[in-house]
């Protein structure tokens, strides 16, 4: 059976400018860099947690056909393509000042949810990102 995720991928443009952008905006390590001919295999994870990567995949033939790279290129760029990426913070406010600082425009701006506090903003390529400071779990009590 399946016993965890490591890999989830998210079509980019250019992975110079992705890498750059995950690493130095976001904050995120680079994981993997490897050429393997076909492709280049990129990947990125959150600080600690280089089990679970993001695939920067840019959208080329042989994997896919050179059509369905110009409908991919489309999409992204209007963040139609799928691609979503759900962080968590311990400080979301924090979170959400730095990137400022650093120049990123949100999609939404940091609000209240019933989860939790959030805010969204895209990659330089369309992909939607979300970073939540999600809200403690109620300790469950005995009855």
């Amino acid at each position: 059976m399946i016993d965890s995720l490591r890999i989830s991928q998210i079509y980019v443009l250019d992975q110079d400018k992705a890498l750059d952008f995950y690493v130095n905006t976001l904050g995120l390590e680079k994981n993997t860099d490897q050429d393997l001919g076909f492709m280049r295999f990129l990947t990125v994870n959150v600080p600690g947690d280089p089990d679970r990567q993001i695939l920067l995949e840019k959208p080329a033939p042989p994997i896919v056909d050179p059509k369905t790279v110009d409908q991919i290129r489309d999409l992204v760029t209007k963040g139609r393509s799928g691609g979503h990426l759900f962080f968590t913070s311990k400080d979301a406010r924090k979170a959400y000042d730095d990137l400022r600082k650093k120049g990123v425009e949100f999609s939404q701006e940091l609000t209240e949810q019933a989860y939790g506090i959030d805010f969204g903003l895209r990659d330089p390529f369309g992909n939607h990102i979300r970073i939540a400071q999600m809200k403690e779990a109620p300790v469950p009590t005995k009855a």
